[in-house]
């Protein structure tokens, strides 16, 4: 652990060189939606291989740049693309950039995915806020010795998704005219797609959608105190009773479809944030 602390440490002091004024809101997007935020003012960007032990992004959608700048007026970090557990990293590699984003002084983290949707509810390209997740991803970003000056050893989960940036993203969403579901999210750690009996399974757990991400990011972000707001962007549909195959190319076309929309709604939520930083 005192190894990756100087890691973090290491990474945000070559950030804080670069940056004239440091990120209180951090954005973290998913597959397909590296354009999901932007374009910023005052735009720094790098990629990830030139700040000091950042992972490298492998799947294809994430294009691997971090920018730091200002949306709204608002002071930002967004990472195009994010790390999973399914290319090999651990769960501390994958939440690196949260620990980065703690150091600098991010109070905020806006999470967006990709996910295949199980309620029948939901459609191909709706926008999903998450209020709660289920971790099927037997790991854990806070196994081991705990670091107290990052957070507890028992962080409480509780209240995991924070309950007035949902409402700012309704309030948001209703402004825009974007329709804005709601559900459960089940984080696996992939990267082989569900079986129908998977599936099955997911919805009798109170499961609404289903991904590879997100999870590791919310628990150390939550360890670290930071209030998170997590959007899924619905791209494909799971029906185990009529099952059709799901290639990562659809699933980057359908996010790539839906990134327009979600940047609509993540910039309005942040001029919230500007406006009310404590709703």
């Amino acid at each position: 652990m005192d190894r990756l602390k100087a890691k973090v440490r290491e990474a945000t002091v070559f950030l804080e060189s670069k940056l004239d004024r440091p990120p209180v809101t951090g954005v973290i997007t998913g597959t397909g939606l590296g354009e999901a935020v932007g374009p910023l003012d005052n735009a720094l960007t790098m990629n990830y291989g030139d700040i000091p032990h950042f992972p490298a992004s492998t799947v294809v959608g994430h294009s691997g740049r971090l920018m730091v700048g200002t949306l709204a007026g608002h002071p930002v970090m967004v990472m195009q693309g994010r790390f999973h557990l399914y290319e090999g990293y651990a769960p501390g590699a994958v939440t690196f950039p949260v620990r980065v984003m703690q150091a600098l002084g991010v109070r905020r983290l806006i999470l967006s995915n990709a996910a295949g949707g199980m309620n029948p509810a939901l459609r191909q390209g709706d926008l999903m806020v998450i209020r709660d997740h289920i971790n099927l991803t037997g790991e854990n970003p806070l196994i081991g010795a705990n670091l107290d000056d990052w957070g507890p050893r028992f962080p409480d989960m509780t209240g995991a998704y924070d309950r007035s940036l949902v409402r700012f993203s309704r309030r948001a969403a209703d402004s825009l005219g974007i329709p804005l579901k709601s559900g459960v999210y089940a984080g696996l750690k992939g990267p082989s797609l569900e079986t129908p009996a998977e599936i099955r399974y997911l919805k009798t757990i109170g499961a609404d959608a289903v991904g590879f991400s997100t999870v590791m990011e919310t628990i150390a972000a939550v360890h670290a105190g930071m209030r998170v707001l997590g959007l899924s962007t619905i791209t494909n549909i799971n029906d185990p009773d009529h099952p059709a195959p799901a290639s990562l190319e659809a699933i980057v076309a359908a996010a790539n479809r839906a990134a327009p929309m979600l940047n609509r709604l993540i910039g309005a939520v942040i001029a919230q944030i500007h406006r009310d930083p404590q709703p």
